[in-house]
This record gives structure tokens, sequence and C-alpha cells, in this order.
């Protein structure tokens, strides 16, 4: 096709956007030559995003709602079919249809075994098409789920628009890509999704990408993070399980702020695990000068920046086991490993958001005449006291019969703070009530220095008073 037939195309579109739903066959008849309604239509969906256009289901184009996002995440039950399908015949032409069987089942399970101990010891992962597809099948279901629990907090201040340019920095097999996709998507809007990886990975998420609809347009790039060059601006970046692997991620998260438009941002994504959450506390508190935390781990009090070791990751329920997880896990024939070790239903995760327009997802500044800072600990450690601090944690209590555990912070702690409930009363249940990233009002609550974990503990019992705070 002639650069004036694609010329006439689009001038039609562009006529026509606001008009009537586009016909790629009503289209053809005002080019010269007519060219074939496959062609207009390939010709439409590439131009998609700068026309700001969505296809519907009956192949014609309209044009795509402009305000937020109007979108929910309610429960990830599964992984979605279609998706799993792809992996499993990626599996199946790498090694057969006994692929979770003999010789490549072990090489699989060896695989994931591997990745899992080496995230465990910081070390760095090379993914060959072999440990890309064992990526896969062990953490693609659980990640797809995360991507789109962590954009709760920006979804819930319709700071996140039905026209979505989504940058994934490091974006291997795509698992929170596919979620924020398939969010998007079935949300009524369209995404432009550029994926950066440059390893094999990047293999197995071009076909996934096959996937996910007319509505996403998505392009993957071969380079490295610190290499690679932005086009334009972009209304969301993730790095998700990246930031521990690079050299000098502070660096690189400051390299992309010019490719982060003003009212967008950033969604940094590590595993639950202690070294990654706590490592990625550090870095977001490396960039303070670059960029604001909008959440979980909001600075309620003005100038001030925790300290803390801030384990902080939130849990979801857990999702159905995927197909391929199960056939991997009953064909290992080893008595001696751990029943489900190759199943992965579990949804823990830990996140920051970051934004450049100073906004929050907790616009709130405590009463400093009514309330304490938990950067004055030291001198309120054993009195009963009133404070606020946003839930950091799931429940952490180490057994049945333990108390009720939160991890609670106010951005100024200097060491971390955490919530125990030794006596529930109708006064205090919004403790284990309220979720993860809520704003909490404690009164009247005991302080208390725990020794053996080197942290505060605030003591919630009968006369202590816990309330969530609601917040615009």
């Amino acid at each position: 096709m002639s650069d004036d037939q694609r010329d006439a195309i689009l001038d039609s579109v562009r006529y026509l956007r606001n008009v009537r739903p586009i016909d790629p066959d009503e289209i053809q008849e005002y080019v010269a030559q007519r060219p074939h309604p496959g062609v207009v239509k390939q010709t439409i969906r590439e131009s998609a995003v700068e026309l700001g256009l969505r296809e519907r289901d009956d192949g014609t184009f309209v044009p795509a709602s402009e305000g937020p996002l109007d979108a929910t995440v309610d429960q990830v039950e599964a992984f979605p079919e279609r998706y799993a399908r792809v992996l499993e015949n990626l599996l199946v032409g790498e090694f057969g249809a006994g692929w979770p069987d003999g010789e490549s089942g072990e090489q699989l399970r060896s695989r994931i075994r591997s990745i899992k101990e080496s995230y465990l010891q910081g070390a760095d992962v090379a993914y060959d098409r072999v440990t890309a597809l064992a990526y896969g099948i062990y953490h693609l279901p659980d990640y797809y789920a995360v991507g789109q629990y962590a954009l709760e907090p920006l979804l819930a201040a319709d700071r996140l628009s039905t026209q979505l340019r989504v940058l994934d920095v490091g974006a291997g097999v795509g698992g929170p890509g596919l979620g924020i996709i398939d969010l998007v998507c079935e949300g009524g809007g369209i995404v432009d999704y550029h994926a950066v990886e440059p390893s094999d990975a990047a293999d197995v998420l071009s076909e996934l990408l096959d996937e996910t609809g007319r509505n996403a347009h998505t392009t993957i790039h071969r380079e490295h993070a610190e290499d690679f060059d932005p086009a334009g601006t972009f209304d969301l970046i993730i790095f998700s399980n990246v930031l521990d692997e690079l050299d000098s991620p502070a660096a690189v998260l400051r390299t992309y702020a010019d490719a982060l438009e003003s009212d967008g941002s950033i969604l940094g994504l590590s595993p639950a695990d202690k070294r990654t959450a706590t490592g990625l506390r550090t870095i977001e508190r490396a960039v303070e000068d670059t960029y604001t935390i909008y959440a979980p781990t909001v600075r309620l009090w003005p100038d001030e920046t925790p300290a803390g070791k801030c384990w902080s990751f939130d849990r979801k329920p857990d999702l159905a086991v995927p197909p391929f997880q199960e056939r991997l896990e009953d064909a290992c024939d080893d008595p001696d490993h751990d029943d489900g070790e190759f199943e992965n239903a579990d949804v823990q995760y830990a996140y920051s958001i970051l934004r450049k327009d100073d906004a929050t997802a907790i616009e709130y500044t405590p009463d400093a005449s009514r309330v304490m800072k938990m950067a004055d600990a030291d001198g309120y450690v054993t009195d009963r006291v009133d404070v606020v601090g946003i839930k950091l944690s799931p429940d952490l209590r180490s057994g049945p019969d333990a108390n009720p555990l939160f991890l609670v912070g106010d951005g100024s702690e200097g060491t971390d703070h955490f919530a125990v409930l030794t006596r529930e009363s109708t006064l205090n249940r919004d403790l284990v009530a309220s979720q993860y990233g809520d704003l909490l009002s404690f009164e009247n609550t005991l302080a208390l220095w725990n020794d053996d974990e080197g942290a505060y503990n605030l003591v919630v019992d009968a006369e202590t008073v816990v309330d969530s705070v609601p917040v615009p």
C-alpha cells in the first residue's frame, strides 16, 4: 500500500471518528484503488493509539473514552486460560507432549529450584529459553494477579486513564504486564504497551502478547534497562522484580523521570521475601529527591523520612493452581521433594508507587498537638499514647495461638513499629478489619520496646481504640 493510500485512509477515519462507528468496508470506498478491507483495518489498528480509537467486537472502531479508567479488582481467581494455553504450547514445542515427564520435567524442576534459590541469595539469573519457560510455569500466574492488585491505589483515586501508555522495564515473560493490559482493556480502555527485555524471556513474552486482544498495542524492545532510550512519555512505568538486579537502581529510576508523564506513576514490584521487600524500601527512600512516595508508605509528617527496616508486603487470596503447575508437580517422582513445591498459588508482593506531582494516596497531616510522632518513640515508650499510622502488612503472627501482629508506620519512624492485638473488642476491631495501606488512628495504645525484635510494639488491648481514618 502506498503512502498516499495510507494517508487517505487515515484522513477518512479522522473525518468520521466523531460522526459514526468507523467501518473498514466503508472507508475502503473513499480510497483510490480501493484497498482490501483487511488492509484498511490493519492500517487503522496501527494508528489506533494515535487516533484514540477502540476496536469493537464487530470490527468497527469508535473513539475511546478519555476519562479515568472505570475498573476495580475484586479478586483474581485464576490465571486466564488463553495465556495458560500459550505457555503449554511453548512447552510442547520445546520438549514434546510429555514435557512434565522424564528428562525435560527434571530440567524444568531443577530450573525452578535454581530460580528460587537465586532470588533468596540475591544472585543473578540468566534467562535462557529453558529458564524463561520454567519461570513462566512458576511465576506467571501470581505475577499476573499482582499486576492488577498493585494498581488498586491508583484506580481508587481515578489516576489511571482509559488510554494508557505503559512502559514495562525488565518485563521478563510478562506476568504483571499481562495483568495490567487485561485490566485496562476489559475496563473499556486501550493500551500502548512497550516492554524492555533483552533476554530470551522476550520470546516467551512475544507469544503471550499475541493473546492480549485487539485493543492492546504492544512492542518489545530487546535492550537493557540501563541502555534503553524511551521515545516520548508514559502514563505508567513498571519495574517488576528487576530493581534489585540492577547495579544502581536509584540512578536508573532517576533516568526514567523524563519518560514519565507529569501526572503518571512508576510502579515498583518485588517479591515479599525480606531481602527484596526491604530493598525496595531502601530504593524508594533513595529517590525521594526525584519522586514523591504515593503509596503505600506515605510520609504523613512533613519533611520526615522513615529509617526502619520496613519489611512491608501485601497478601491476597490464593489463586487456583493452574494445570501446567499441577502436571509438573504430579510428574515429580522424587519421594523426598516437598509436596506442592512446584505449585505457586500464593499472591504476596511488595510494591511502591512513585509520582512527580506531589500527590499521595493518603492526603492527611497529623495534628501534632493530639498525636505522637513515631520518630519520637524513645520519649513515649512505656506510656499510653495516641498515634496515627498506615497498616503496612498482613497479619504476621507466628502461629494460631499468637497475638495478631501488624507492621504500621507514619513515615517518620526511625525504628519499625508493630501493632499487637492482645484483646479484641468492638473498639479496636478496625485493626484486623482494615486493609493493607489503610490509615489507622490508635487511641490509648501502650508503647513498649521489644528487645527480641529490636522494634517498638503498640499494644492494642481492651483500653485501646483503633479507627480507620477516612481520607479524601
